[in-house]
Order: structure tokens, then C-alpha cells, then sequence
């Protein structure tokens, strides 16, 4: 589970995320979605532990951030929007590097990196050193890692850039399938038609504040609009629109003035 109390986090006195409150359940698949700069990034460092709320709480799994910050990151894995990879590793040097970092029975990682290695088709380059991997190629390694603990919390930003068709799928898949096993799955993402796809709930952020949150059915009904995904999500932040720089978009703004 994800708790996210009256968060707020600003960066001198301009504001990024303001007064957010979410709570996302166990089995759920959360779709985060806002304009560039709306405060995505801010939130997702917040909720892995890398930045710290000016004001609020955040709860993984029950664990506060702030005062049980080892315990709370125990329970995540956190794929970024660029894959990053120990370069002098091998795939499978990396999947048994995490299962070591988070203390695996020696029985158990075996098995749970040869199932990620045949659930990703790593088969034919997981023993090639990760720096002569394609894009592609990493990123589905970078899932490998991920999931080989099995985190009660995913968090996933941007997911399918640089993916093919068949890799799109098979991430689509792979998130549902986390959701069954009882995973909370927070998607932050740009691809409105894979949040419709997958989504139990949809919160959208906009100039740091969360102006909408629920099921696509009641987004619409918040816009006002029947329509797709896409037409909803476009009237909300339209309406919304101010010329404040606030999200993400105060980082640069703060550094600059």
C-alpha cells in the first residue's frame, strides 16, 4: 500500500507538489498521469525515499518514509524512466547482486532469476556484460531486477519508451500480473491509451496539485466529458492551466532565480 498525507514539497519558496493526498491499495494498478513539469517526478522521488516532503507523510506498506526509511524501501522497486545498469555486470551477475541485496534465500534467487530470465527472454544475452545492451535490452533486464525480490510496491515511470510491440505487451502484462499476485503497481506514464488499458484508477496531477483521481468513469464525470482517456485528461489540465511555474518546472525556475 501507498499513503501519501498532506504532501507538499517545495524547493526554496516555489512550490512542486502541494497538499497531495492518495492511497493506493494492495492489488491496485494506480495510473499517475500530468504535463511535463505538473510534479510527477517530485512525487515518485518522494515516494522512493530520494527526496524528502517539505510538509507530510508518506507511508509504503505501513513503513513512514521519514522514520522507518530502510523498512519502507525494503518493500520497493523502482524502475526509472532511463535504465540504469552496473555496466561491468552481466545480466545475471546483476539479478544475483539484488537478490543478494535484499537477503534472498540462496535456494529461492536461483529460481526466481531463472524465471525472470525466461519471463523477459533474457536467455540469449544475460551473460553478456550489460554495457553492449541495447535499449531495449536493458530496459526488460532493469524489469528483471526489479521484480526478482518480489516488492509489494512497484513504482514505474515511463515504461515502454524505446520498447518494440511484443516487449509493450509483455510489460502490460507483466503489471497485471504483479496486481493478481497482490502488488500495488503506480504507473506514471504519457502513454494515455496504456493507463486506459490497465488502469483501476487514474489520479492526474497539474501545477503540483492533484485535480483529479478515480476511476475513468468518474474522471468523466469530474470533466463533464464522455470520451476517451485522452479527451478527458486534455479538458481537466486545459481548465486547469495557469501560468505559475509550479511542479517539476520550479526546480529549474528556483535554480535559475
Amino acid at each position: 500500500m501507498i499513503e501519501l498525507i498532506h504532501v507538499s514539497k517545495s524547493y526554496g519558496n516555489k512550490p512542486a507538489v502541494s497538499d497531495l493526498n492518495l492511497t493506493i491499495q494492495p492489488g491496485e494498478l494506480f495510473a499517475f498521469l500530468g504535463p511535463n513539469g505538473a510534479g510527477k517526478t517530485t512525487t515518485i522521488k518522494m515516494m522512493c525515499g530520494l527526496l524528502f516532503p517539505t510538509e507530510g507523510t508518506i507511508r509504503i506498506a505501513g513503513f513512514d518514509l521519514v522514520e522507518r526509511g530502510e523498512e519502507a524501501r525494503q518493500q520497493i522497486s523502482y524502475v526509472p524512466d532511463t535504465p540504469f545498469l552496473y555496466e561491468k555486470l552481466t545480466g545475471r551477475e546483476l539479478l544475483q547482486f539484488v537478490a543478494d541485496m535484499y537477503q534472498m534465500p540462496p535456494d529461492k534467487a536461483t529460481k526466481k532469476i531463472t524465471e525472470m530470465i525466461e519471463l523477459f527472454s533474457l536467455e540469449s544475452f544475460v551473460d553478456d556484460l550489460t554495457q553492449n545492451y541495447s535499449h531495449g535490452m536493458r530496459q526488460r533486464t532493469v524489469f528483471a531486477s526489479a521484480l526478482v525480490h518480489e516488492p509489494l510496491v512497484l513504482i514505474v515511470d515511463e515504461p515502454t519508451v524505446g520498447l518494440d510491440p511484443r516487449s509493450i505487451r509483455l510489460l502490460k502484462d507483466v503489471l497485471r500480473n504483479e496486481t493478481r499476485r497482490g502488488a500495488t503497481v503506480f504507473l506514471s506514464t504519457h502513454s494515455l491509451d496504456i493507463a486506459e488499458q490497465l488502469s483501476d484508477r487514474i489520479g492526474v496531477i497539474n501545477n503540483g496539485k492533484l485535480i483529479g483521481c478515480g476511476t475513468l468513469d468518474e474522471l468523466r464525470q469530474r470533466a463533464d466529458l464522455h470520451g476517451s482517456l485522452e479527451d478527458v485528461f486534455l479538458k481537466m489540465t486545459e481548465e486547469d492551466a495557469t501560468p505559475a511555474p509550479t511542479g517539476d518546472k520550479a526546480i529549474e525556475t528556483a535554480i535559475t532565480t
